[in-house]
């Protein structure tokens, strides 16, 4: 009984392989020289079977439109909307091999990745395998990471594919086709008859998704150049005593209840009563306990962003690291929405595996010696699909950023599953000059977390020891002054706000950031702040003059939402396309 078994990527079907034939398969070529077959036996579908283990490299059909409609100057931009597309496989040598493979299998197994891409080249595949033997049997393999644990079930779990989910995929590639060719031509064709020395052999793309983020950029920038900082002034008291000769002199500041004022004349006649020979008093003390939150479970946008902000590596370069490091069986899988381990998971394997690192090992051990073990903060978040990113097996021999990417993601699971830092704060406040100040001293009593997660900072604050009642004289009474700053716009906060605002999806936010870069609609400053260019920022105010928001996230965020209930099958795929084309 002969399986034909086919993944998304050469790496990915190696390396599964690997694990079912437990290190004993043999390889030939297929029409690809990319892409091997690799063979061994293995008990599945109830029995002993003869399994063939091929991949491909991505989507195997793309789209287009047909005769005049496929050229620029060809026909009017409306009639793109609704002319008849066809769909073409892009590498035949990989359709050529499915098919000879196919003809003397008796069932056939999809491997691709689990997410909403993977479902339909699954479905890319059933449909070449099926014209070649139309009564195939087909099953599904559904598994989150590349290891012997979740391989080998995924095994002996087969489900079926999710027509579903390949529905929305095919809507949301008929719509990308039909809306970014037509309003790529529109433009590209008005703009470089505008500007014919500038822009006549440039292609000014436009993409559903693509212009939102092009429309966060352009938005931030301007409130940015439309920012008016402001001066502003403040009163801080000092005082400094020592009150035991073994700890020497403590220096508490207290800052202002008012905080700052926009008025410096305002602030000098306050700043006199303070300034003069005057007393303080002390007029409340507290204490209270308090914690700093460990990280939530990971999700994609988290890893993203994190990796920007605390290792400098972009979105693009992240994914695709975190891409490699899943195929090779060191994490789970990266494209995720989930952000909450499900009660059944077993974390205590998971952190079994980094008791031996020589940074974070005695960390794990601690970890699995907690009352309770693992209790990992969960957030609500669920694509119902994947779990939260975790690291699955220990990776000793890492290097560059590879190893940045890994130790990020198994520093946030291990402090994700341990507990909150916990310390006792004291809060003082004071009377001068009819004036209000306060100052917060922090003892930490619990690191917890924080001892692996070196991302976060918490550090105590030691302030001298006072009771209610108390008169001293302040060391020293100051008006200090500064200026508000302008809100920044990183990569992270672009990503922020495309999560928020539903612009694609947690495995194609990188994709729509690089393809901006790439048009040149944006740039990045020194200080890696986003910066539209003359091009994207004409495009964007061009439309808003016309009275077009093309640039609003609503749009793309609608279909989004549309996609997501096409595949809850509360939608249908027809009066999706059909309501999202009469928008357009």
């Amino acid at each position: 009984f002969k399986v034909l078994n086919v993944a998304e990527k050469n790496d990915a079907a190696k390396r599964i392989s690997d694990i079912l034939s437990g290190h004993q398969y043999q390889v030939r070529n297929g029409l690809s020289r990319f892409n091997k077959i690799y063979e061994f036996n293995y008990y599945m579908l109830g029995q002993n079977c003869s399994i063939s283990f091929t991949s491909l490299s991505g989507h195997l059909l793309n789209y287009d439109f047909t005769g005049i409609y496929r050229k620029c100057h060809g026909c009017l931009y409306p009639m793109l909307f609704n002319t008849v597309i066809f769909g073409f496989i892009t590498r035949v040598s990989l359709q050529r091999t499915l098919e000879r493979e196919v003809r003397n299998s008796q069932a056939l197994v999809i491997w691709t990745d689990c997410d909403r891409e993977g479902e339909n080249i699954g479905f890319e595949i059933i449909n070449i395998c099926r014209n070649i033997k139309s009564n195939i049997p087909v099953y599904r393999a559904r598994f989150s990471e590349i290891t012997d644990r979740s391989i080998k079930s995924a095994c002996n779990n087969l489900q079926q594919p999710d027509q579903r989910v390949s529905d929305a995929v095919d809507v949301r590639q008929e719509l990308d086709l039909r809306i970014g060719a037509a309003f790529t031509r529109f433009q590209t064709l008005r703009l470089q008859k505008v500007f014919p020395n500038t822009l006549a052999d440039k292609l000014i793309s436009y993409g559903s998704c693509q212009f939102p983020t092009l429309g966060f950029v352009v938005e931030r920038y301007k409130a940015r150049e439309q920012f008016q900082p402001e001066d502003f002034w403040k009163i801080e008291v000092v005082h400094t005593i020592t009150q035991n000769e073994a700890d020497g002199p403590i220096t508490s500041t207290f800052s202002w209840k008012r905080n700052r004022l926009f008025n410096e004349l305002a602030c000098q006649v306050l700043y006199a009563n303070c300034e003069t020979p005057v007393v303080a008093t002390v007029t409340n003390v507290s204490s209270r306990p308090r914690s700093r939150w460990r990280p939530l479970a990971m999700d994609t946008v988290e890893l993203e962003k994190l990796a920007s902000r605390k290792l400098r590596i972009n979105a693009k370069e992240t994914m695709k690291i975190a891409e490699s490091l899943y195929t090779q069986g060191y994490i789970s899988y990266p494209r995720t929405e989930t952000n909450s381990f499900p009660k059944d998971f077993n974390l205590e394997r998971l952190v079994q595996e980094q008791t031996s690192h020589p940074d974070w090992g005695g960390f794990a051990s601690r970890l699995l010696g907690l009352n309770g073990g693992p209790q990992p903060r969960n957030g609500h978040k669920s694509d119902q699909a994947h779990p939260p990113i975790h690291p699955t097996k220990a990776a000793p021999h890492l290097t560059g950023n590879n190893a940045r990417i890994y130790e990020l993601i198994t520093r946030h699971f291990l402090a994700c599953c341990h507990r909150d830092a916990k310390g006792q704060e004291t809060s003082v406040e004071i009377e001068v000059g009819g004036e209000s100040f306060s100052v917060q001293g922090l003892m930490i009593i619990e690191r917890n977390y924080l001892e692996v997660y070196h991302y976060d900072r918490w550090n105590g604050k030691i302030i001298a020891v006072y009771e209610i009642g108390d008169q001293f004289e302040p060391t020293d009474v100051r008006m200090t002054s500064g200026r508000t700053t302008a809100p920044s716009h990183t990569e992270a906060d672009l990503i922020s706000l495309m999560d928020k605002h539903g612009i694609g999806t947690d495995a194609t936010h990188a994709e729509h950031i690089e393809t901006i870069k790439q048009r040149m609609y944006v740039g990045l400053t020194n200080d890696q702040r986003f910066l539209p260019g003359e091009l994207g920022m004409g495009l964007v105010e061009g439309y808003d003059l016309m009275g077009y928001a093309m640039s609003r996230p609503e749009l793309r965020a609608e279909l989004e939402a549309d996609l997501r209930r096409i595949c809850d099958g509360t939608a249908n795929k027809n009066d999706v396309l059909q309501r999202h084309i009469s928008t357009y």
